[in-house]
């Protein structure tokens, strides 16, 4: 069975990457992979058509010195699928490029399963009825995201969000290092009372340009008053030497970690954490850390988002809890003297680093963590349903 799966930025090659493993368990290794990824599905088999940080732009104004480059990459892609037709195709995430290449593909002989449902439910309502007429079936990893598809004629299922199992297997990772004497601080030489604060200025390079500037501001005016920290770096391959070349510029000690598994292990290690808006604020109230948010664009792009946008917090965590878990700094108050404060309060006030750490708790059960099986299982079997139904005389239905 071939499997072509499309993914366009750093977290939907963490989803690509889970979705290949447990493909590989469901068909008992049947299934030969080919499309797009990063560093993490290139380590489960695929060589990806061209790199994914060719696809890494974020932003309505970011986008424009790039689009041709984009539109490009957006022809190849479809070409590619069209010439040497896979049973099944996976676009994952990114809906600016996913969303164009399944556009080219409406005349095609396999089905189209989109990865990660829009945020119809944030903004722009009508790109459900859109994707409708663009694809066969949808994995949504909200739990309340279905019926917005449903109603418009997708078929939709709820089938987790997978950070809920990267975070188990990094803790299960960190538990058995940790019987060896071989945990994340042994590993890199920090003291058992060094205070680890986790930095995380996000994965495009844009927003690493924007954030680390105000991050670093930030933690200058810890500095000045006395908070003594270690600071962790976890980061992708596709930012990965721009945050080498900046961290001399921050005021503490740092260590950078570009690998997917020490990058979680931070994520557990660290007391507390300063992290762009998006799936890495999940992945880091999944992991229990207490962290403060923050996010801007460029002021053009941030009027028209701002008024079309429908919910009032940016943060998955606050999304799901309908309430402000984690301090959110955004746009015009992405400032280091409104970050600083808060950051130092989940640093040295127990209650308010509880009260997130419950919070966030409660929504790793909202997203799958009391299931039988993991999201990416979940995922992967009903792509093997959906290519049954359009492959009968190939393909039996997974039991």
């Amino acid at each position: 069975m071939r499997v072509a799966l499309i993914a366009g930025e750093p977290s939907g090659d963490v989803l690509g990457a889970g979705l290949m493993r447990a493909l590989q368990v469901e068909t008992g290794g049947n299934v030969v992979f080919t499309g797009i990824g990063g560093e993490q599905m290139t380590e489960e088999g695929l060589k990806s058509l061209f790199p994914i940080a060719d696809l890494a732009v974020m932003g309505l104004v970011e986008v424009l010195p790039r689009a041709k480059a984009l539109l490009r990459r957006i022809g190849q892609t479809a070409q590619f699928l069209l010439n040497d037709p896979p049973d099944i195709v996976v676009t994952i995430d990114s809906p600016g490029f996913t969303r164009r290449v399944a556009q080219k593909l409406m005349v095609r002989d396999f089905p189209l399963v989109h990865y990660v449902a829009p945020t119809v439910w944030a903004w722009r309502p009508g790109r459900a009825r859109r994707l409708a007429r663009l694809y066969d079936h949808l994995l949504a990893v909200l739990p309340f995201e279905p019926p917005y598809f449903e109603v418009v004629g997708l078929p939709t299922t709820f089938v987790g969000h997978p950070a809920v199992e990267t975070l188990r297997a990094a803790r299960e990772r960190e538990a058995a290092a940790a019987a060896k004497g071989t945990d994340f601080r042994c590993r890199h030489g920090l003291a058992a009372d060094s205070r680890l604060l986790a930095v995380m200025p996000g994965s495009r390079r844009g927003e690493v340009a924007r954030l680390l500037p105000v991050f670093r501001d930030a933690l200058l005016h810890l500095k000045a008053e006395g908070l003594q920290l270690q600071l962790l770096l976890p980061t992708v391959g596709t930012v990965a030497q721009m945050v080498r070349e900046a961290a001399p510029s921050l005021p503490y000690p740092v260590i950078v970690l570009d690998r997917a598994d020490e990058r979680y292990a931070a994520m557990l290690a660290a007391e507390a954490a300063l992290a762009a808006s998006g799936t890495a604020t999940l992945e880091l109230g999944l992991a229990g850390t207490p962290t403060v948010l923050a996010y801007k664009v460029n002021p053009l792009t941030a009027a028209i988002v701002r008024r079309l946008i429908r919910i009032p917090y940016a943060g998955l965590v606050n999304i799901l809890q309908k309430k402000l878990v984690m301090p959110e700094f955004l746009q015009q108050d992405c400032r280091a003297d409104l970050i600083a404060p808060a950051l130092k309060a989940l640093l040295t006030d127990p209650a308010a680093r509880q009260r997130q750490i419950e919070a966030c708790a409660a929504v790793a059960n909202q997203l799958g963590a009391d299931e039988a099986f993991s999201p990416s299982h979940r995922a992967a079997r009903t792509v093997l349903a959906v290519a049954a139904q359009h492959h009968r005389p190939l393909l039996s239905s997974p039991t």
